[in-house]
This record gives C-alpha cells, sequence and structure tokens, in this order.
C-alpha cells in the first residue's frame, strides 16, 4: 500500500509539473488591495472605474476608442517571465475581444514601438484566466547581428529600423487593458494580473541554442530557407524529403478533390438559382447578403491572397545568416535572385538597392524541375477547390488566376499626388483633388480593365489599401497645414470664402485666429484649433472622401461596368469615410486582424455587404521567428482560430468573404520591409500546414450549409 502510495503522488506530481510555474510576479491583485486607493493609480481610457465583487469593472463609452485603463508608470523586471495570465470577466451579452498592451522605457505612441500588444476573446458571461504569451529576450551575444526583420529567433521581437530590441521585457513601465473601438456600452472586469515561467509552455527550446557564440550560431538559415537549429515537424532535411512530399501531398488531394454541391465557380448548386448576368454581382436575400455568381448560384468567397511563389529576402549585409546560397551564375537558380529598394521602417531604408533571394523559388525548382512555374500554378488551383477555397484574393499572380479555373479579385492603386501634410502606415493620403490623381487612376484602370472587364472569374476590384484616414478631421487638417499649392487646399479654402463671404474676419471669430486676409491663411501651416475649426473641418474631410470615393467609382464603372467595387480595404474604422464608401462602393472591404467577427458592426443605418480583404493567425512552433498580427500559441490553436473567425464571417450577415493573408510563409529573414510572419498557409518548402488545412477544408466544406443555417 505504500509503494502504491509513492507511485501514485509521483504520477500526480508528474501531471502536476507542467502547470508549476518557476516564477509569479503580481502586476495588479484586486483582492489585497484598498480600492480607493487603487482606483486613484489607474488611468481611465474611455470608461468608467469602480471596484466591485473584489475586481476592478470596466464600463465603457459607445464614443470614442481604447476603452479601458492604464495603470501609470510601472517598473517590473519580466525578464524571467514568458506569459502573462489574466484573470478577467465579460459581463455582457456577446463576446468582446480585451487587448493588453505592455511598454517599454522607449514606448512611442506614434509609431507604437517599445510595446507589445496582444489579445483575448471573452465570451459572454465567461469568468476565466487568459494566458497571453510574451516575446523572449535577445541573448546578448547576437546584440547588432540580427536585424532587417521584425521577429528573431525565439519570437524576439526588433525595432524595424535598427537592430534594437522593439520591447524590453526587463523593464516595464506600463500596462493597459482595453476594448478597439467598443462601438456599445459594455460591462468588463479585472481581478489579477501575474506575469509567470513555465518552462514548458517556451515555443523555442531556448535554453539549447540562446546560450551557443554567435560562430556557432551564424550561419543560421539552411539550404532550404529553415531556421537551423530547431527541429519540428514538417521540416525539410534534404532534397529526396521534399520530393517525397510530392506525393504525399497528391495522396491528400486525391482523397479529397473537392466539396460536393459546387459549380465551377464555386458557388452552391443546392438551391435554386437566381438571376444569372454571367458575371459576379452582390445581392440581399432573406435578409443575408451574398455573392450570386455569373451561373446565378449563391457564392460565399473563402480565399486566400498572394497566390505567388513566394517572396524573397534581402541578403544584403546578412551573407553570413545563410548555409547555402546557389552561385548567382547558376542558369538554375539565377532567378532566385533579384533587387529592392522597398523597404519601410526597416534596416534597408534609405540604404538604396539591395540583392534579394527566393527560397521558395528555389525550393520549387529542387522540387518540382524545369516545368516548376506550370506546376505550381496548376497546382494552387487543385488545392485551393481541395481546401474548400474559392477565390484567389488579392496581390497574387496574374499568371496564375488568368487559367480561369478559380475566382479572382484583382486590384490597383489610385496613385497621384498625395497630400503633403497627411500620414499612413504605407503612405500618405493621396490628394483626390489633384489632376494627377485623376490621371492616375484612369490610366491605371484602364489597364486593369482591359485585362478583367469581360473575364467572368474576376468578381471585382480593390483600390489602394490601408490608407491612412486618421481620426474623423485628421485629413482635413493636413490639407489645411499643406503648402498653399495643394490641390485640396485650393478646393479648401474656396469653400470657406463662400461660407464665410469672403471676409476673412468672419473665419477668425468662429476659428479663433488672426489671420489678416486670406493668403496669410493660405501660406499658413499652422494647425487650428481641432474644436472650434470643428464644423469646416467636419465638412471637409467628408469632401475628401467624397472625391476620392466617387472619383474611383465613376471610373471603374465606365470601363467595366460589370464588375464590382470592393472599396479601399479598411484597416481601421473611420465612420465618415466608412459612411461615403457606402454611398460608392459594391462591397466595403476591411482588413480585420482580430479573433474573431462576433462584435464587427458597421456604422448605425448602413446595410451593406463587406468582405474581409485580410486576416490572420500564426504561431512559433515550425521554426518561425514572428507569429504575425495575432499570435497563437501552436498550430492547433492557430487552426482552431481560423474556424472561429470564418465561421463567425459566415454568421454576420452582412459578410459575405473572407480572405485569409497569406498563401505562403513569408521568408524566415523578411521581405523588405522586414515582415518575416509565419502566415502561410504553406511553409517556405511548398509544404502545407497540415492542422491549418484541416480546419481551412472543415470549415469550407460546410460554408453554405452554415451560412444558411442548414
Amino acid at each position: 500500500m505504500r509503494l502504491f502510495t509513492i507511485l501514485f503522488f509521483l504520477c500526480v506530481m508528474c501531471f502536476l509539473l507542467p502547470f508549476v510555474t518557476a516564477k509569479e510576479i503580481v502586476l495588479l491583485d484586486v483582492t489585497k488591495s484598498e480600492p480607493e486607493m487603487l482606483l486613484k493609480t489607474l488611468n481611465r481610457q474611455s470608461a468608467k472605474l469602480s471596484v466591485q465583487d473584489n475586481s476592478i469593472l470596466v464600463e465603457t463609452e459607445k464614443s470614442g476608442q481604447w476603452h479601458g485603463f492604464n495603470m501609470g508608470k510601472r517598473d517590473w523586471n519580466l525578464s524571467d517571465c514568458d506569459c502573462l495570465i489574466i484573470e478577467a470577466a465579460n459581463h455582457n451579452d456577446q463576446p468582446l475581444t480585451l487587448y493588453c498592451r505592455i511598454d517599454s522605457p522607449e514606448f512611442d505612441r506614434k509609431t507604437m514601438r517599445g510595446s507589445y500588444t496582444n489579445s483575448v476573446t471573452i465570451e459572454s458571461g465567461e469568468i476565466k484566466q487568459y494566458k497571453i504569451p510574451l516575446p523572449a529576450i535577445l541573448p546578448p551575444q547576437f546584440k547588432d547581428k540580427l536585424f532587417g526583420m521584425r521577429g528573431a529567433p525565439g519570437g524576439v521581437r526588433i525595432f524595424e529600423t535598427d537592430t534594437k530590441p522593439d520591447f524590453h521585457k526587463d523593464s516595464v513601465t506600463g500596462l493597459t487593458l482595453f476594448l478597439n473601438r467598443a462601438n456599445r456600452e459594455t460591462k468588463w472586469s479585472v481581478r489579477k494580473i501575474v506575469a509567470v515561467t513555465n518552462e514548458k509552455s517556451q515555443q523555442f527550446n531556448w535554453a539549447k541554442w540562446s546560450k551557443i557564440s554567435a560562430d556557432e550560431f551564424f550561419p543560421m538559415i539552411d539550404r532550404f530557407g529553415q531556421f537551423k537549429h530547431e527541429d519540428w515537424l514538417g521540416k525539410v532535411h534534404s532534397e529526396e524529403e521534399l520530393k517525397k512530399n510530392i506525393a504525399i501531398e497528391a495522396d491528400d488531394l486525391a482523397k479529397y478533390p473537392a466539396p460536393k454541391n459546387r459549380n465551377q465557380y464555386g458557388g452552391y448548386t443546392n438551391t435554386p438559382k437566381h438571376t444569372a448576368t454571367g458575371h459576379f454581382r452582390v445581392e440581399k436575400i432573406d435578409g443575408v447578403w451574398w455573392f450570386v455568381d455569373p451561373e446565378g448560384c449563391l457564392f460565399w468567397s473563402h480565399g486566400t491572397d498572394c497566390v505567388v511563389a513566394g517572396s524573397a529576402t534581402p541578403i544584403t549585409d546578412r551573407e553570413f545568416y545563410f548555409e547555402e546560397l546557389p552561385n548567382k551564375d547558376d542558369p538554375k537558380f539565377k532567378y532566385c535572385y533579384g533587387k529592392g529598394s522597398w523597404a519601410p521602417r526597416n534596416y534597408y531604408e534609405g540604404r538604396g538597392v539591395y540583392t534579394t533571394f527566393s527560397f521558395t523559388q528555389s525550393n520549387l525548382i529542387r522540387k518540382y524541375g524545369d516545368d516548376w512555374k506550370k506546376i505550381f500554378a496548376e497546382l494552387a488551383h487543385q488545392r485551393l477547390k481541395s481546401w474548400g477555397m474559392n477565390t484567389i484574393a488579392n496581390w497574387s499572380d496574374p499568371k496564375i488566376y488568368n487559367l480561369r479555373k478559380t475566382p479572382y479579385t484583382a486590384t490597383m492603386d489610385s496613385g497621384g499626388k498625395p497630400i503633403t501634410s497627411s500620414s499612413g502606415f504605407w503612405r500618405k493620403f493621396p490628394d483626390p483633388f489633384s489632376k494627377e490623381f485623376e490621371d492616375s487612376v484612369t490610366k491605371n484602370a484602364e489597364k486593369l480593365a482591359a485585362a478583367t472587364a469581360d473575364d467572368s472569374w474576376c468578381l471585382g476590384y480593390f483600390v489602394d489599401n490601408e490608407l491612412g484616414w486618421g481620426s474623423e478631421r485628421s485629413l482635413a487638417i493636413g490639407v489645411i497645414i499643406s503648402p498653399p499649392d495643394q490641390p485640396a487646399k485650393i478646393v479648401f479654402l474656396n469653400d470657406l470664402k463662400t461660407k464665410y463671404n469672403n471676409d476673412i474676419t468672419k473665419l477668425n471669430a468662429v476659428w479663433g485666429t488672426n489671420h489678416s486676409d486670406w493668403n496669410v491663411l493660405a501660406n499658413s501651416t499652422d494647425k487650428p484649433d481641432e474644436t472650434k475649426a470643428k464644423e469646416d473641418l467636419d465638412a471637409f474631410h467628408k469632401r475628401i472622401c467624397e472625391k476620392y470615393f466617387k472619383t474611383i467609382r465613376d471610373t471603374l464603372k465606365r470601363v467595366a461596368p460589370n464588375k464590382l467595387y470592393f472599396g479601399c480595404r479598411f484597416a481601421w474604422l473611420n465612420e465618415t469615410a466608412v459612411r461615403v464608401s457606402a454611398d460608392y462602393c459594391d462591397v466595403i472591404s476591411f482588413n480585420k486582424y482580430q479573433r474573431d467577427l462576433k462584435e464587427f458592426k458597421l456604422p448605425e443605418g448602413i446595410d451593406k455587404p463587406i468582405i474581409i480583404g485580410e486576416f490572420h493567425f500564426g504561431a512559433l512552433d515550425r521554426g518561425m521567428f514572428h507569429t504575425g498580427l495575432v499570435p497563437t500559441e501552436s498550430q492547433e490553436k492557430r487552426a482552431a482560430a481560423y474556424e472561429n473567425y470564418v465561421r463567425s464571417a459566415l454568421e454576420h450577415p452582412q459578410i459575405i468573404g473572407t480572405h485569409w493573408f497569406q498563401y505562403g510563409d513569408q521568408a524566415t529573414t523578411g521581405r523588405g520591409d522586414g515582415e518575416n510572419y509565419q502566415i502561410g498557409l504553406l511553409s517556405v518548402t511548398d509544404t502545407p500546414y497540415p492542422e491549418t488545412i484541416d480546419a481551412v477544408r472543415r470549415i469550407g466544406y460546410s460554408l453554405y450549409e452554415i451560412r444558411r443555417k442548414k
């Protein structure tokens, strides 16, 4: 009996050890705090705070953004911790996404440098503990040697414009919990936040190689473009293994050829047909928005962006990263080399032209031989059909979608002269009043239409991507502080002259300014008082939006009247811009990087179809260095997140499609701007991620039954 007791005890301990933490740092514990004193240390953000039931109760307002609270100036050393545990509750009848941002001393609100943000979804009425993983710390021997990528081995985050870590766990100065633009009143609460270490939760075998010397560590990338110092399911170790994967995948594709009850476009054939026009269109049927395909069948767009043969990675200044690169003069691999100069917010920005290499292409050459381009293109269509996908989405290779076996979306930039004093993550906002804008839109639209306007496989067009709309008055402010020859500023001043009867003193009285005449205002670069000038700024902001969307809409409908206009792929919700887009776009597009779409809705009163242009999830358990914008703990969790996200879209009456970003992983060492995310359906070796593909299939094969709730 004693022996049995000892063995039982040992078994229990073996089970519990993975959950035993080596270290715990309490960041917040309401149960051990004086309520009034605690509230004085917190800074509320568009929310009301109180202490109830040993928790901080957060009641958010409908207006504003970043609803929640921050904990003020702190000084925590979390270098030994790998995750946060947050005990929280959702007191609403809908799910909510709770974001957690922690800051280090370099935190810059404009660039978000020096901060780390992650999120969890809390279901309605749910009270539980949530784990948020923390990034690792860069080992000192690798300082100044890892650059040109946003994530380094082990998930270390690196700031894009230099070689310094983006976030310092050893010096955390603040923590913020918030909802992103709730658009409704909500109640949620937090009881406790702790930082913990649990060796079992490490994504990489960090201790194994983080302590070796730089000379032993480099080169860190093998001949297939994979991280050299780890092994994982699906890693390729030889050319023979690479080629064996062809037969393995062929068996899988043969087992799952395609969903049933689908026509050639992927439309649903198990319902009566609707009006067929020979092109894709949209229609609201029984309270739910749909695409209707060229044959009149219901269609819901389930697709992926960037169906291309992988992205190249800069190798200039980083040749020591790579174990083996083919000879540049080798005719077999010479086209894998290229030149680049695009490098926003990255090491290569401002350094001129750099040399690139595409490991994806070199792997395809090794895998499929001389006909790799043809094989890869044909296989893309076969894969998508087998996976239950029916759309080749943005930024894909025309040589692939022009095979006309899978519906596709096309894209163009508006181009033209920018608003000088505007801002944006990717570029300044285009000036829609400039002649350059109109000429560029016309030129680009005519070129696009020549190839696609009469193609029944083309759903429609996206124009631009993630423009910097800013807040409700940002564009108008950008215009008024631009130089006097800015076309939009000339139009704005003419509007003001008309409104104020050409009397500058009347404008001064409203704006609280003292301009002596209109020329002084034209040459002024001073920012106006946003409160006093609100009415005029709001009016012109709306006019900018109208001019932008109308110019594009009118041009597209002139050159391609049968194609749908999908808008500009909003990354942030600017209500005025969204409302105006609803007047001109056939479908409103959003790039929504979040856990699901259960909370997502258009501004009140707008009933238009929506398409999701981008979303993704990633994990660090298959050799990559960065999870992408929405992290998960493992490939299993990533797969579950995919299925949950698309299901939430299918259950949303206005959403008519989701497009995953992207078809293949980004390069392990990053593209021109440093992005090196584990976000592909395929790895750099052209190997499908089985867990994610299973999830894509599960939801893809039941798309229409879920949408129709049958």
